[in-house]
């Protein structure tokens, strides 16, 4: 993996379906935005996206899953598991004490491959020093090409209060 790797947390996936409309318009535009670029993903943020959406009922998940799946085939998102130098970083970062130890491997982890962290997580957002970034609210709202578009209509019947510390932790 190359330096300058632009990672997302399970915050910004869900963060489309944030019930904030700035929210889900910045994140929604980051996604269309990217549809031809690569990020990176970690395996247990691809858990933490599913453990939430099993939360709601199997309608809304229905309405849900085929944008995802559609957006996790048509864009490159790579999706990788922790190294044993992943694992140190997070254990050797000073700035991440504190934290929800979910927190500290995946900020470690972006840390440790020089990357950038896009999230829409409170936590990590008011913290200093981190290799996290927020997203600009765009003008106007993107379409997705095709027939994202109409998928991620129907997967706006899943709907996302916040993601404060009861959700990441």
């Amino acid at each position: 993996m190359s330096r300058a790797e632009t990672f997302i947390d399970g915050t910004a996936f869900m963060a489309m379906h944030s019930s904030d409309e700035a929210v889900r318009r910045s994140f929604k535009a980051f996604f269309a935005g990217r549809l031809s670029d690569r990020v990176v993903l970690n395996l247990e943020q691809v858990g933490w996206c599913d453990n939430l959406v099993w939360q709601y009922s199997r309608q809304v998940q229905d309405a849900y899953y085929p944008f995802m799946d559609n957006l996790h085939t048509d864009m490159r998102i790579d999706r990788i598991g922790y190294s044993e130098e992943d694992l140190a970083a997070a254990a050797a970062d000073p700035a991440l004490t504190g934290l929800p130890l979910i927190k500290r491997l995946l900020v470690g982890q972006v840390a440790n491959r020089g990357g950038t962290l896009v999230t829409a997580d409170p936590e990590l957002l008011a913290c200093t020093g981190l290799p996290v970034t927020a997203l600009p609210l765009p003008a106007v709202e993107p379409v997705f090409p095709g027939l994202l578009e109409p998928l991620y209509q129907d997967s706006l019947a899943l709907r996302v209060a916040s993601f404060g510390p009861q959700e990441t932790s």
